[in-house]
């Protein structure tokens, strides 16, 4: 898992998903735009994180690891149970 480029900015926040409220758009392959990355923060329980590309690679995020979502990189989450997470959205200054 890569980290955050240490210049980013936190500049949006989701609300607070659930595993009965995450949006169905992240269930499935999308991306963020150009120069924007995500950081996936859970709160509770657990969620599979699948970077799709340049090749699979899957982690399991829990309150003691976040998800780095890079830039334009196919992606997807599911919930392994019950989860509470939020993703915030950083860009360069």
């Amino acid at each position: 898992m890569k980290d955050l480029p240490s210049d980013v900015i936190a500049y949006k926040k989701t609300p607070e998903f659930d595993e009965n409220t995450v949006p169905k758009g992240l269930l499935k392959a999308h991306q963020t735009k150009v120069g924007v990355w995500g950081k996936i923060n859970i709160l509770a329980g657990q969620l599979e994180y699948s970077i799709l590309e340049p090749e699979l690679e899957t982690v399991v995020l829990s309150t003691e690891q976040h998800g780095v979502v890079e830039p334009t990189v196919l992606h997807q989450v599911k919930p392994l149970g019950k989860v509470k997470f939020y993703v915030e959205f950083y860009q360069l200054p």
